[in-house]
Formats: C-alpha cells, sequence, structure tokens
C-alpha cells in the first residue's frame, strides 16, 4: 500500500480526543500511555497489522473475525492526504480496536467457557496487557511484536502452536489414508494388504520408523520395509506408541478403538488442537510455581513442586453423567481415615433403589442410617419411599469408597480428591469411572508430599495407622487447578489426543468458528 505519512492538517471533523472519550477503557488506556498520539499514519504500520492479523490462525483463531481486508479497504482513503480530520480519527479508532480485539483473544481466549459448558467453574483474568510496550512496538512500526506480547508465554502453548503448523501441513500434504474396516483385530506377525495402509496412515504424522533390509534406519515417509505386508516388531512398535499417546491400551493389537483413532481425519485434529489452544488461553495465566494440576480427560494429576519436581500420578474422573467440573480453589486440609457421607446425587440415584429392593444392602454396605441432627436412626423405621432429610454414612476403614485419605478444597461442586480401595481401576487405559471426584493412585505419598512442602508437621502413615478420623490442616494453602484437555504435548513434543470423554470439543470449535461482533 505505502502511502506517505500523514500530516495533521487542521480540518473540520470530530479530533481524535473526543472519539476516545466514547471509546472503552482498555483503549483510552492505550492511549493515554501514548498522549493521544495516533498509531495508523501511514501504509506500512497499516500493512504490518494486516499481516499480522492474518497471521493468527497459527494461533488457531480466524482471521476472517478481524476484517483484515475491509480494514485495509478502509486505510486507503483514511490515509489519503486530504482526508478529513473525522476520517483519520474514525479509521484510528477502528484499527486499534481491532487490535486490542485481537490481543485480547489471543491472551485469554475468544469464547467465553461460561456460555458453553454449565460445568465451568475456574475463573478466567481480564486481559493484562502491557500497553506500554505494545505501544513502543507499534512507533517502530513492530505489528507482529505486540501481537507476541500477548501470546501464553508458556512452553505448552508453543508446543500447541507447533504442532497445529505441522498438522496443516499434512492436510496440505493431502492427509492421511483411511484404514479398511478389519474383520479381525489386527495383530502382530499378521500379514494383510491392510498393514501397508497402516504403514502410511503413521508415516503422515511421522510416528515410526522401519528398517529396510540393505539401509538400516531411514525415515518412514520412504515406507520401504521388507515384507510390508507383514505387521512386524517395527511397526507393533510404533502402533504402541500411538496407542500409548491416544489413551490406548497399549498392546499392538489394531482393534476397533485405535482403528477409529487411526481413522480420524486431519481435519479433526486440526480443530481439536484449535480448541485446545483456547483451552490453554484460558488457563495459562497468572498461575503460580507450585500447585497441583488436574488434567480431567488425560486421567493425570501433577505436583508442580515449589522446588521444581514434578510428581505425577495416574486419576480415576468421573463418568460422562456424573463429570468432574473444571475449576480453581486452594486445598486447606487433608482428612484422615475419612468417613463417607453418601452424596445426594448417589442417594437418590444409586442406594435410595437398592434399599427400596433390599434393606439388608446397608448391611452389607456398612452404611449408618442417620437424621439430618447426627442421630443414629433403626433402618427398619425409616419410610424409604420418602426418606426426607435421612443421610447414609459408611464408617472409616478399608473397604470406604474415600479409602484412607481425602485431598479437600473449596467448591461448590462437593468434590475433592481421596484414595480408593478399588486400585485395579489405576490399569485401565480409560478411566471416566466415578460419581466425579478424583480418585488418585498413590495419594499418600501426594499427602506426604504437601505436609512436607507447607511446612505442615505431620505424618500421613502414622495418622492412618492409628486409626482415627481426624482433619489435618495445611499451613499453608496450595493452588488446585481441574481442566479438561484433548490435546496435550508429550515430553517428547509429540501431542497426544484424548478421547473427548465429555463431549465438550464440538461446542467450543463451534464458538470458535463463529464471527465476533467489533
Amino acid at each position: 500500500m505505502a502511502q506517505a505519512e500523514v500530516s495533521a492538517s487542521p480540518q473540520s471533523g470530530q479530533p481524535l480526543s473526543e472519539r476516545l472519550a466514547e471509546a472503552s477503557s482498555q483503549l483510552r488506556n492505550l492511549y493515554a500511555v501514548r498522549d493521544d498520539r495516533p498509531i495508523w499514519r501511514d501504509g506500512d504500520t497499516v500493512d504490518a497489522l494486516i499481516a499480522s492479523l492474518k497471521e493468527l490462525d497459527a494461533d488457531g483463531l480466524s482471521p476472517s473475525d478481524y476484517r483484515p481486508d475491509d480494514l485495509q479497504a478502509a486505510s486507503r482513503s483514511a490515509l489519503m492526504e486530504n482526508a478529513s480530520r473525522d476520517a483519520r480519527a474514525r479509521f484510528e479508532i477502528r484499527a486499534s480496536r481491532t487490535l486490542l480485539t485481537a490481543l485480547t483473544h489471543l491472551q485469554r481466549g475468544k469464547v467465553d467457557p461460561y456460555r458453553i459448558d454449565d460445568e465451568w467453574d475456574l475463573s478466567i483474568e481480564p486481559p493484562s496487557l502491557d500497553l506500554a510496550a505494545i505501544s513502543r512496538a507499534l512507533d517502530a512500526g513492530k505489528v507482529s511484536t505486540a501481537i507476541d506480547l500477548a501470546r501464553p508465554p508458556y512452553e505448552p502453548y508453543d508446543q500447541l502452536r507447533e504442532g497445529l503448523a505441522r498438522y496443516r501441513d499434512i492436510e496440505r500434504q493431502g492427509g492421511w489414508p483411511a484404514l479398511m474396516s478389519l474383520e479381525e483385530p489386527l495383530r502382530p506377525g499378521d500379514t494383510s494388504e491392510g498393514v501397508t495402509a497402516l504403514r502410511e496412515r503413521l508415516a503422515a504424522i511421522g510416528n515410526t520408523q522401519v528398517v529396510a533390509a540393505d539401509e538400516g534406519y531411514y525415515p518412514a515417509v520412504e515406507l520401504r520395509a521388507p515384507e510390508p505386508r507383514v505387521y512386524d516388531e517395527a511397526l507393533v512398535d510404533a502402533v504402541r506408541r500411538f496407542q500409548r499417546h491416544h489413551l490406548l491400551a497399549d498392546d499392538g493389537v489394531v482393534g476397533p478403538r485405535t482403528l477409529e483413532a487411526l481413522n480420524m481425519s486431519v481435519d479433526r485434529r486440526i480443530d481439536q488442537i484449535r480448541a485446545n489452544m483456547e483451552r490453554a488461553r484460558w488457563l495459562l495465566h497468572g498461575l503460580p510455581e507450585s500447585f497441583v494440576l488436574v488434567d480431567i480427560a488425560g486421567y493425570d494429576l501433577r505436583y508442580f513442586r515449589p522446588n521444581g519436581d514434578t510428581w505425577r500420578s495416574r486419576i480415576v474422573v468421573g463418568q460422562p453423567y456424573r463429570r468432574t467440573p473444571s475449576l480453581r480453589s486452594e486445598i486447606t486440609h487433608l482428612t484422615i481415615n475419612p468417613t463417607w457421607t453418601v452424596p445426594p446425587t448417589i442417594m437418590r440415584e444409586d442406594v435410595l433403589p437398592e434399599v427400596r429392593r433390599d434393606l439388608d444392602y446397608l448391611k452389607r454396605k456398612n452404611l449408618s442410617v442417620l437424621s439430618p441432627s447426627g442421630e443414629g436412626l433403626d433402618p427398619e423405621n425409616v419410610d424409604w419411599s420418602n426418606p426426607g432429610g435421612v443421610m447414609l454414612r459408611q464408617q472409616a476403614g478399608p473397604n470406604n469408597p474415600l479409602g484412607q485419605l481425602v485431598v479437600r478444597f473449596p467448591n461448590d461442586h462437593m468434590v475433592y480428591l481421596h484414595d480408593t480401595p478399588s486400585r485395579g481401576l489405576f490399569n485401565r487405559s480409560q478411566r471416566a469411572l466415578s460419581s466425579g471426584c478424583i480418585r488418585v493412585e498413590g495419594v499418600l505419598e501426594l499427602a506426604q508430599l504437601l505436609f512436607e512442602d507447607t511446612g505442615t508437621q505431620a505424618d500421613a502413615r502414622r495418622l492412618i495407622a492409628d486409626g482415627k478420623t481426624r482433619n489435618v490442616l495445611l499451613k499453608r494453602h496450595v493452588p488446585v487447578v481441574l481442566h479438561y484437555w484433548t490435546v496435550q504435548p508429550e515430553p517428547d513434543g509429540e501431542l497426544a489426543f484424548r478421547p473427548d470423554i465429555y463431549d465438550r470439543d464440538d461446542a467450543l470449535i463451534a464458538a470458535l468458528d463463529r464471527s465476533v461482533a467489533l
């Protein structure tokens, strides 16, 4: 475009300062740090803005939301030498408002999670843009630097961004082949035409290397193997890796679930990455150095300790009809040898139907019947068709559903982290099996780390051994975040795609694709 810089000639119309009086506080603050100096005075700076807006697809955002072509067309008349002061002021405000909208979307997300998720309970802080640094970048004509200042400065976000670019490159090359349906699962050592397609599918994402008889290792995209139709050991290892990255049983057998994951289109994978970049923008701000992160869809808990170490464990989360919510809170105390009071939903939907069929169910489950004030009641004297405020409580013990320890944090959903007597569940690849709370493998070890890191003088195992039910207050609260990721970067940089157990991706993708008003 390259128009010359426009001089501030005194012409009729509303000046910039008057238009700013009616603008948003964020826009006024930007110009306040500039003493109301205009930004968009020459074509080169506008061209840089247009280019930066069009490059936001690299962050999973839709450049069309920001109308870059319309903005560029409007600049042609607004930056003409004979343009009115009013026309320049209107364009100045429009261009800056567009930039700030893009920066806000990039830093905190475009979509309001409360509008698409009834169980969302994780506050998102207002944008915290460094307007002075942004202003300096704009004065230097470096709009891309201003954009960089808003992008979440965390490695997982960068890895998702890199993954998005990689999968879009796969899309440009034609994607990957769909595998034919299998009458029988494909097992190690089998010979089948489907094996050749499997090699091509995994090669498309660089997920395997195979051995050539005379060349050693070479890139899988060449797809040469001594017996290309044989499901050999090298290919089995690649399938196992694929299965681990998709939370599937890593047995090397290509059955229905593995086939479904392999046949997910590259377009769908791109949309999933975009959805999780938006989730990252919601979450990756204001995080403390030390906190507990619960990855719901990944069945994974990580405790980022004050000393820089990370403790990691497998978890069991809520079933699809009893979802574990997304929330942020603080761990305040732990309950040792907990009793278990049956929650209202479980009482209504699970326990009462059993009690009505067979009153001995209470005895088998070691459940005591209590009045609303906590007094013991005779089960025979309760009208189980309409029990009112009756409570059922199981005493502490080896078969208590909460196990030996509960990690508690205030929230309106009555969820917490806890032990479990059903430890075999942690060996399953799909672990959405609870009634909403989070069962943690090795929770006693987590408890001891929390005690040590907060200066709380307590020994978890010794307290459990004495058999008493008690609460232990932490001397310092520990932040905890429960969040939902269906794509997560692995330590090796490869993206792991998880089943969307709560069907949350589609609503988020649809919201990302809807245009916004500027």
